[in-house]
């Protein structure tokens, strides 16, 4: 059953319905299917989250279970604008759950029951939005095979697509079971049909009927007996009529018979995109910026959505004068430095009372001085600090303006998520972390409030926001800011400026001077790994940090040995199903691996530099920021088809360059 694909009310809880599901406490029930039920649950902070819990039955079959594991890594593996991010997930547990953001709102064929096809800007957003979707799914590596109206929710803040249920990666890797034809009768790619061959260009022939039922109501390919449907998406023409001329020359274009013929979802992405900025144009005021797609899709995105009277929603952020802000949701991964959206566009609650600018319809900037705690009376602004300096200080800091525009918005989310995760969790700093923006200065505020802070907790401050503006900056590339800025805010009367880095430019987001130039390193002869630390580093880890450390490291070994490549089935290619870290608590050693028994010796070498230096450098990072870290080696393997494994290279944090 789908997470989002539920009631909009929630309803009451029933006779032995869990109170708590890992960190969400849960308050009601949003619906329940075969496989599971869904329940709505609030976060530690209040968030609303959809909670989907496996029945018994099905936890006790080991097939269904290694389904559900492997849902799980598709979904974390995604994410990128329009997607349900997935918060997190315990699929090991006795009745396997998964978490994902709130998604309020009808579903596509809800809404067309309802009220309608989409008509003008609304269209033109749908599609731009559900491109983009399909797009991160596949620069993943991951296949959805299921796109269609049930899978689509049209939330107040555009469209989300989500259900990653018969999802499968481009390698080959299926969730379902083989042999068993997947997907919905007139949705099925012709190329399916014949041969049962499921690509990313299937999808994009799902999204040329999804766009066109969206706008005329009806079927492409009309409906029918199944056979009757299979044999005119093989054979005849689609029915296009009522699609906009300029909207219908692409669509015709993802209905190509030959898989071949058809564009990938990226450029229809960009052509949809140039589509909603003509028509945006029409309606933005001149005073207003909309340079990013997601300010287009939010300018024109119109449509009805479902309210929840039942269930509060956390505060809102305000809006612009020409639509709703943050159109598009940023996938979140699963504990341990992955982003995770707050659901709903929430801004993350804060204890603080000193008063920021809001994203109102007006440009006024209210600062910290300009508010009487007295008598409530606004007094006379200071007057705005200069922007010239090469340092950032307090008086910039303080008429500094809350997000604006959706990647602002899905900044401020996202830091505000996975600091409060990362540092709490890991350091038990239960801090506040309120975001604004130095746009003429290109510099993103972070002001700390809370117990006093300790040097270790700046520096992890400071390497989980890198971290995370790093990948929002892959996310939205026309993020414009180049430095963070940590304030420590938690003695109201002296704030004081504790950390300024460039994150783009630290691209391995160290915290210390002497770390960012390390060198390849060679052996260690003190030690030797062992194939019983591999073993036992394969087991897997329920530790946040160890957890945390290995999705950056390893995320960061595919950035650095695949760059921007996209060839899945070059030999050369590493992903989630042939390369993990792990750890040897016995040994306190790091493991990085990788299963690749075709590559010739000179690969195998180079692989191996790529993955030292990048596992020094962690195990160093890591043993300087925190005493408590268990880990100061490393040993780095290529794993044989025939159970056997070859050591590359091994060493010590001590031995890592400085």
């Amino acid at each position: 059953m789908s997470i989002a694909r539920v009631e909009a009310r929630v309803q009451p809880a029933r006779a032995g319905d869990p109170k708590q599901v890992g960190p969400y406490r849960i308050i009601g029930r949003l619906g329940s299917g075969g496989m599971g039920t869904v329940h709505a649950g609030l976060d530690p902070a209040g968030l609303r989250v959809a909670v989907k819990v496996i029945h018994p039955a099905q936890a006790e079959d080991h097939e269904f279970r290694a389904r559900f594991r492997r849902e799980v890594q598709l979904s974390a593996r995604v994410q990128g604008p329009c997607l349900i991010p997935l918060l997190a997930a315990d699929p090991d547990a006795e009745n396997p759950w998964l978490a994902t953001a709130y998604a309020p709102g009808l579903t596509l064929n809800q809404h067309l029951a309802a009220h309608g096809p989409l008509t003008g800007g609304a269209l033109y957003a749908f599609a731009t939005g559900t491109a983009q979707a399909l797009a991160a799914i596949h620069a993943a590596a991951v296949i959805h095979r299921d796109f269609k109206p049930q899978n689509v929710i049209l939330s107040p803040t555009g469209p989300r697509v989500l259900d990653f249920g018969i999802a499968h990666s481009a390698d080959g890797t299926s969730v379902t079971r083989t042999g068993v034809m997947t997907g919905t009768p007139g949705w099925i790619s012709p190329e399916h049909y014949r041969t049962g061959a499921a690509g990313s260009e299937g999808d994009m022939f799902a999204w040329g009927i999804l766009v066109t039922h969206a706008a005329t109501g009806r079927l492409p390919f009309g409906a029918g007996a199944p056979d009757v449907v299979a044999y005119r998406v093989m054979s005849a023409d689609p029915d296009l009529d009522g699609l906009p001329e300029p909207l219908r020359g692409i669509v015709e274009k993802t209905l190509a018979k030959e898989p071949n013929s058809r564009p990938t979802a990226s450029e229809i992405a960009e052509q949809c995109a140039d589509l909603l900025a003509a028509q945006t144009t029409q309606i933005i005021a001149s005073d207003v910026e909309a340079t990013l797609v997601g300010d287009l899709v939010s300018a024109e995105w119109n449509v009805p959505t479902a309210k929840d009277p039942t269930w509060h929603a956390p505060v809102r952020w305000g809006r612009r004068t020409f639509g709703i802000v943050a159109a598009c949701a940023v996938i979140g991964g699963l504990a341990g430095g992955a982003l995770a959206l707050q659901p709903d566009g929430a801004a993350p609650s804060s204890s603080s009372d000193r008063p920021h600018a809001s994203a109102t319809d007006t440009t006024t900037v209210a600062t910290p001085t300009a508010v009487s705690a007295s008598a409530g009376a606004r007094t006379k602004s200071p007057e705005p600090p200069s922007m010239d300096s090469d340092e950032a200080t307090i008086a910039v800091w303080r008429v500094a303006r809350r997000a604006k525009g959706e990647a602002e918005f899905e900044t401020e989310a996202a830091l505000g998520h996975d600091v409060s995760l990362g540092v709490g969790e890991e350091h038990g700093y239960a801090g506040q972390y309120a975001v604004t923006f130095a746009h003429p200065r290109r510099e993103i505020y972070i002001a700390i409030d809370g117990p006093v802070v300790a040097p270790y907790i700046v520096q992890a401050v400071a390497k989980d926001a890198c971290l995370t503006l790093r990948m929002m900056a892959d996310i939205y590339t026309g993020l414009p800011y180049d430095e963070y800025v940590l304030v420590d805010n938690t003695t109201s009367t002296a704030p004081a400026i504790v950390w300024e880095d460039n994150f783009r430019t630290n691209t391995d987001c160290t915290t210390q001077a002497n770390e960012r130039n390390t060198t390849n390193q060679g052996q260690d002869l003190d030690w030797q790994p062992t194939e019983a630390g591999l073993e036992a580093a394969q087991m897997p880890s329920t530790d946040r940090g160890e957890i945390r450390v290995a999705t950056e490291a390893v995320h960061q070994l595919f950035t650095e040995w695949n760059g921007n490549s996209r060839l899945f089935h070059d030999p050369r290619y590493i992903n989630n199903d042939n390369t993990s870290i792990g750890f040897a608590p016995n040994e306190g050693t790091m493991y990085v691996w990788t299963t690749k028994p075709g590559w010739n010796q000179d690969t195998r070498n180079e692989w191996g530099n790529t993955a030292t230096d990048i596992a020094c450098q962690t195990v160093l990072v890591e043993s300087r920021a925190r005493k408590e870290w268990a880990y100061a080696q490393y040993a780095v393997a290529v794993l044989e088809g025939d159970g056997g494994v070859q050591f590359l290279h091994w060493g010590s944090a001590g031995s890592c360059a400085t």
